[in-house]
C-alpha cells in the first residue's frame, strides 16, 4: 500500500472515532488516492486535487466542489505531518447544489410499482414480499430508503407502532408512529418471512431470498427494473433517467402538505411536526417542497391572498 494510501487509512479512522460514517467519503478518497498513485504523485498538492475533482468533463459544478472539500480536510490532515502537502483553497470550486426536482407518484403509480413487486420471480416468494413491502413501507413512511434498510427486528415495534430509526442520515435516532395498517401489513411480511427463514440469517428486519439484509445497489436495480415494466422509465444506459426510489419519501410530504392546505389548516406550526418526522435536521429542508412543487405553491399562494383579502 502506499504511502498516501496508509495515511488515508489513518484519517478516515481518527474522524471515525469522532462520530463520522464517512462511507461516501471513503469511496471518494480511495478512488482520488487511486488517480494519484497513477499520476506518479506521492503527496496532495493543489493541481492534482483540482484535476480529480474536476474529471469528468460533464460533472456538476456542486459535485466537483464537494469532492474538493474532501480531498481539502484530508489534506489538512496530511499537512500536520508532511509539510510538502498543500490544502486547496477554500472557494477555489464554488458550486450550489441543485436538487432534483421531486417525482410525485399517483396513487396508480405506486399501485403498480407494488403489484410488479409482488411478481418478482425467485424459489421461495420471498424476494417479491419484500420488495412490495419495502416500497409500501417507504410510500407511508417518508422513510430514506437506506433507514429502511437498516431497519433491525427489534427497531419494529407491531405493539406499539412504532419503528425506531437509528442510521438516519443526521446520525440521530428518532421515533416513527405507524398506522395500525401498516403494522398488519408488516406483521404479514414478518411470518411470511420467518416461514422461509425459520432460523434468523440476520437481525435485518428486511431480508434478501437469502435471509441477509438488502444491499442498497441490488435494491435500486430491483428498482429500476420494476419501474421499466410498467412504463415509468424508459430504457436507457443510466439509471438516472427517471423517478427516483428517493421520490417516495417526496410523495409522504407533499401529499401531507397538499392535504393540509386543502383542509384549511394552519401549516406552518405543523410544519416543525412534518421536519421530525421526516427526520430533517432543518425546517427550511422541509420549506422546500413549497417551491419545488408548483401545485404546493399555488396551494400557499392561495392561502395567504384569503388572507390578505379576508376582512
Amino acid at each position: 500500500m502506499s504511502r498516501l494510501g496508509r495515511a488515508l487509512g489513518e484519517y478516515l479512522a481518527v474522524r471515525r472515532a469522532l462520530g463520522f460514517e464517512l462511507r461516501r467519503t471513503e469511496g471518494a478518497l480511495r478512488r482520488f488516492v487511486d488517480f494519484a498513485e497513477r499520476e506518479g504523485a506521492h503527496w496532495v498538492t493543489t493541481d492534482l486535487a483540482l484535476r480529480w475533482a474536476t474529471l469528468p468533463a460533464h460533472v456538476q459544478g456542486s459535485e466537483r466542489s464537494t469532492r474538493l472539500g474532501m480531498v481539502r480536510r484530508f489534506a489538512e490532515y496530511l499537512r500536520t505531518t508532511d509539510p510538502r502537502t498543500e490544502v486547496p483553497p477554500a472557494g477555489l470550486l464554488p458550486g450550489k447544489l441543485r436538487r432534483p426536482q421531486p417525482y410525485i407518484y399517483s396513487d396508480d403509480e405506486l399501485l403498480r410499482l407494488i403489484r410488479a413487486a409482488q411478481a418478482l420471480p425467485s424459489p421461495t416468494g420471498l424476494r417479491a414480499w419484500t420488495y412490495a413491502t419495502l416500497l409500501g413501507l417507504l410510500a407511508v413512511t417518508g422513510l430514506r430508503h437506506g433507514e429502511a434498510l437498516a431497519l433491525d427486528r427489534g427497531d419494529v415495534d407491531l405493539d406499539a407502532g412504532i419503528l425506531t430509526v437509528r442510521r438516519s442520515k443526521s446520525r440521530k435516532a428518532r421515533l416513527v408512529p405507524v398506522h395500525a395498517t401498516t403494522c398488519e401489513q408488516l406483521e404479514r411480511y414478518a411470518r411470511r418471512r420467518d416461514r422461509v427463514h425459520r432460523t434468523p440469517r440476520s437481525d435485518a428486519f428486511l431480508v434478501s431470498e437469502r435471509g441477509l439484509r438488502l444491499v442498497q445497489a441490488t435494491v435500486q436495480h430491483t428498482f429500476v427494473v420494476v419501474s421499466r415494466q410498467i412504463g415509468l422509465r424508459v430504457p436507457a444506459r443510466s439509471h438516472g433517467h427517471g423517478p427516483r426510489l428517493h421520490d417516495l419519501r417526496h410523495r409522504l410530504a407533499v401529499t401531507t402538505l397538499m392535504r393540509w392546505y386543502r383542509a384549511g389548516v394552519a401549516v406552518d406550526p405543523k410544519l416543525p411536526v412534518l421536519a421530525t418526522y421526516l427526520g430533517h435536521t432543518k425546517v427550511s429542508d422541509t420549506y422546500w417542497y413549497l417551491s419545488a412543487v408548483p401545485e404546493l405553491m399555488h396551494l400557499a399562494m392561495a392561502r395567504l391572498d384569503r388572507k390578505v383579502w379576508t376582512p
